[in-house]
């Protein structure tokens, strides 16, 4: 979709993400997690005299599979590939069995960007794991004992993450970084 600078998203931080629309994603949120509800949605709401409800069906039918997100129900075979692939994740959090981390019962997509914290390693040193630019399955839970950490969940097609974090993601700690 063409994109003026009025429509661009935006990340958490204010960044402008220029791949997505303010309706598609914002504040690091993906609002969609079905297409056929985003091209219903769009397709009554950009129909004009230019473009008819069709035309704008047509082209987000064209349009939408190629943009990141939209790429994991691509290369899953399908929303019902896609779901079944979540549950799969969903269960692998829940089998590491992590002292303090409740029941995982979802997972959304997020941008790696709002997720990406930097990690103190033994040594000093700070590290990144993720991809700003990738998208991931992500949750946010707070800790069963209490306090003012929460865990952050994290996974990709190939690894899990698991993190704690204060307020504002301050402080992140790694608890587990697992192949998948």
């Amino acid at each position: 979709m063409p994109l003026e600078d009025c429509n661009i998203s935006k990340e958490p931080d204010g960044v402008f993400n220029e791949e997505y629309c303010k309706w598609c994603y914002s504040d690091g949120e993906y609002t969609y997690h079905n297409m056929d509800d985003l091209i219903d949605y769009c397709a009554g709401h950009m129909a004009s005299d230019d473009f008819t409800s069709e035309q704008i069906r047509e082209y987000m039918n064209e349009t939408l599979p190629k943009l990141n997100y939209w790429k994991h129900y691509a290369c899953l075979g399908g929303k019902e590939r896609f779901d079944e692939f979540k549950r799969k994740i969903i269960d692998e959090f829940n089998d590491l069995h992590i002292e303090g981390l409740p029941k995982v019962e979802s997972l959304d997509s997020r941008a790696g960007i709002s997720v990406n914290f930097e990690y103190r390693l033994p040594g000093g040193k700070t590290a990144k794991f993720l991809d700003d630019n990738a998208t991931y399955l992500v949750h946010r839970l707070e800790c069963e004992f209490g306090g003012d950490r929460r865990f952050g969940l994290v996974a990709g097609m190939d690894f899990l993450l698991v993190c704690t974090y204060g307020e504002n993601g301050a402080n992140p700690e790694l608890v587990i970084y697992k192949k998948r």
